[in-house]
């Protein structure tokens, strides 16, 4: 649920600068469209729905069927789905298998990170088994960064479903992808930044301006968003409201760094704790990205997540 509202709110700035958000609209504090989800809760829900199908014995084989009975025969209309998913598909077409069919060049993408939350969901405090079942669903259309990306968030959503302090969490993410890693550097390069600052406010000028892939065409790297969420995270203090407002007033990929900030605060703290205006708004997926979740409601498929997560035995820690 703390994802779907992030990319609710996020998606009247994706692709902008913070300057030109201020020059339009100010500091935006809540809604400035409707709250309808984009394609990053529907993947998000489709992976929640493979995974519930196969609980955790849930193989890269079992997402790539998915794909191929409920995506790759879609017509679309796909709208708002990124490179890595379509050259997935494309790959998925063409006959190739995971994780040949996640090796392409967009493949490092934030669009695996996006979705990664609900395998930290159902393993609570058990950030190993959370990467190891996010992995299986990752390579079908990412590698690389793309899947470090989606690691590191699986990790930080089990550390924080296990009730641990924002710092844990936001470390977790460090130890689930390579040291030497594009994404460990701008993780710790964003984290080194947040420190000395006294809001996720305050945050969001100096992180666009030190992460920021200007010279790339699109605002969808996975070191970026992810670097960008996690500097956002710890300088946020563990605020939802103050931390997902600055993701979506920072712009860049604004729903993919609000999802992703939203993930790991609402593990955190809980439904109660996401605003009640916000939360109350957030509905069923409409399709606008994947047909085959149309209807689908974010707090039901939540709940269904958590039974999942009640069975821990199997997730082997």
């Amino acid at each position: 649920m703390g994802l779907a509202v992030g990319d609710a709110l996020g998606q009247p700035t994706e692709g902008w600068t913070p300057e030109a958000i201020r020059a339009r609209w100010g500091y935006i504090g809540g809604f400035i469209g409707d709250a309808a989800v984009s394609d990053d809760t529907e993947y998000t829900l489709f992976s929640a729905k493979v995974l519930l199908e196969h609980g955790y014995k849930v193989t890269s084989s079992h997402f790539a069927e998915a794909w191929l009975t409920h995506i790759v025969p879609s017509p679309g209309p796909f709208k708002g789905a990124g490179f890595s998913e379509m050259a997935a598909i494309e790959n998925l077409r063409r006959g190739l298998r995971p994780p040949l069919s996640g090796r392409h060049y967009h493949s490092w993408s934030d669009g695996f990170a996006m979705r990664a939350a609900p395998y930290g969901v159902v393993c609570p405090g058990r950030p190993v088994a959370a990467c190891r079942l996010a992995a299986e669903d990752g390579v079908v259309s990412h590698a690389g960064e793309g899947l470090y990306g989606g690691l590191a968030v699986a990790a930080a959503v089990s550390v924080a479903m296990g009730g641990a302090p924002l710092e844990q969490i936001v470390g977790s993410a460090l130890q689930a992808v390579p040291s030497d890693s594009w994404t460990s550097r701008e993780i710790r390069r964003a984290l080194d930044l947040a420190e000395p600052l006294d809001s996720a406010r305050d945050a969001v000028q100096p992180l666009h301006d030190a992460l920021a892939v200007t010279y790339y065409p699109w605002a969808d790297l996975a070191p970026e968003a992810v670097g960008l969420a996690f500097g956002l995270l710890a300088a946020g203090r563990g605020d939802f409201r103050e931390t997902v407002l600055a993701a979506v007033n920072l712009g860049r990929d604004a729903d993919t760094v609000a999802a992703i900030a939203g993930a790991v605060l609402g593990a955190k703290v809980g439904y109660s704790g996401l605003p009640s205006e916000w939360r109350n708004k957030v509905g069923e997926a409409t399709g606008r990205c994947l047909g085959s979740v149309r209807g689908l409601n974010p707090y039901t498929v939540a709940d269904e997540l958590a039974v999942l997560a009640d069975e821990a035995a199997p997730c082997e820690a």
